[in-house]
């Protein structure tokens, strides 16, 4: 009889190995929901400290509360920019999964719907169509973030690491050198200004009152008569936060955008393999306070002027960001001093939710229903002048903690 053979079992197919998640670097999310905490009422809250007398420390602080009008740099003009420098490194967390994972269509796919939505919202959030297509507002705090999130993730799933610095460079370089450079018709884009001018030549269209103009100037940085302010008012539809401009305007997209590039190569910095944890905070304190000083020299012609995002400005911006990036990750990814972290981790991870609450929710009227009133008075009379108004104050910031505490408990996390 013939033997039968029979052919060993075939060894299975190696699976796909799929990038295991990376830890979440709690300081990330921290220093997010630190930036975010000023946002959502911290300011307020310092400064009704501050309106009971609370002394030169106190008061210097509520003096950094504040924005600087024009020229200058203070820690609230740092607020917005290091939101955009924490997206770039988030872009990096996110963006090199997908991409292991589920390819560039995907990532461009996720990237133009984030986008696009965040930039709905911020059409949403500004007031929507409720005053007319005339008085929509096409630029603002979402927008900017919709944009440079766009932008960023773009370049850094397109770009090697190379060509992502020399971005960043061309950004701030190049929009110096349209500001400095290309001139504009010598129009001071103020209300008098612009009526005078409007009633002598029968017409208010930006294109009108430009022609009307005959004399031009460049390299001007004044609030009013720069580049910046003029492409707004020339070509930027809808209502403007400053009725010819505004602060997150066409122009100084560019220059911000770098700051989320800047996030990027920070987040080089975390994801390295080759440095220590110890030497990675130290290195990116010492490139933040790097280019703060750079900044502040590129500042003496340049001026640091956070409302046209000057390219000095970001600069400092940006690495202001990194240095507290730094210390937040020394603190509580090596030292690992976490007990204090829990409120601002709860804001970090809802950022978009708390930002979007204390706008359609007014928890300050809420709080003053509660702990307004004969309340207020009768902690004004007993204690101290103002007590009322910091007891006020503390329930309007406590509130959004608590929403997103709740969120936090429950595993919700909202994103787009």
């Amino acid at each position: 009889m013939a033997g039968t053979t029979t052919n060993p079992p075939a060894s299975p197919a190696p699976a796909m190995e799929v990038p295991s998640r990376p830890p979440r670097v709690v300081s990330v999310d921290v220093l997010r929901g630190f930036d975010m905490f000023w946002i959502i009422g911290g300011e307020h809250l310092v400064k009704a400290l501050n309106r009971m007398d609370g002394g030169p420390v106190l008061a210097a602080v509520a003096t950094q509360l504040s924005h600087t009008k024009w020229e200058g740099f203070t820690f609230f003009d740092l607020i917005f920019p290091l939101f955009l420098f924490l997206i770039g490194v988030s872009i990096v967390f996110s963006m090199d999964r997908m991409l292991a994972t589920e390819g560039r269509t995907a990532a461009f796919i996720r990237i133009a719907r984030r986008s696009i939505l965040l930039f709905a919202l911020g059409v949403i959030y500004y007031g929507g169509i409720s005053k007319g297509w005339a008085n929509m507002q096409w630029a603002g705090v979402l927008h900017r973030i919709a944009l440079c999130y766009l932008f960023g993730a773009m370049l850094y799933v397109m770009l090697p690491r190379r060509g992502i610095v020399v971005a960043s460079l061309l950004c701030l370089i190049g929009y110096w050198g349209l500001m400095t450079f290309v001139p504009v018709p010598e129009l001071h884009l103020d209300k008098t200004t612009i009526g005078q001018l409007s009633a002598r030549i029968g017409s208010d269209s930006p294109a009108a009152l430009s022609a009307a103009v005959p004399s031009t100037l460049q390299g001007s940085f004044e609030e009013g008569l720069n580049l910046a302010n003029y492409v707004d008012f020339r070509f930027l539809p809808g209502r403007k936060r400053n009725t010819y401009y505004t602060n997150e305007g066409l122009l100084s997209t560019i220059p911000s955008i770098a700051t989320t590039l800047f996030g990027i190569m920070a987040a080089w910095v975390l994801k390295s393999t080759r440095r220590t944890d110890r030497n990675k905070a130290f290195l990116l304190i010492a490139a933040g306070a790097a280019a703060i000083a750079a900044g502040m020299l590129w500042g003496i012609s340049f001026p640091i002027v956070k409302r046209i995002w000057t390219s000095s400005y970001c600069l400092v911006a940006s690495g202001a960001s990194a240095a507290l990036l730094g210390v937040f990750y020394l603190v509580i990814d090596v030292w690992k001093w976490q007990r204090w972290t829990p409120p601002f981790l709860w804001i970090g991870t809802n950022a978009l939710v708390v930002y979007l609450a204390v706008d359609f929710i007014d928890f300050e009227a809420i709080s003053t229903r509660f702990v307004g009133g004969e309340i207020s008075r009768f902690l004004d009379s007993i204690v101290a002048p103002g007590t009322g108004g910091l007891l006020i104050a503390a329930v309007a910031l406590l509130l959004p903690i608590l929403l997103v505490r709740f969120l936090h408990r429950n595993r919700i996390i909202i994103r787009l």
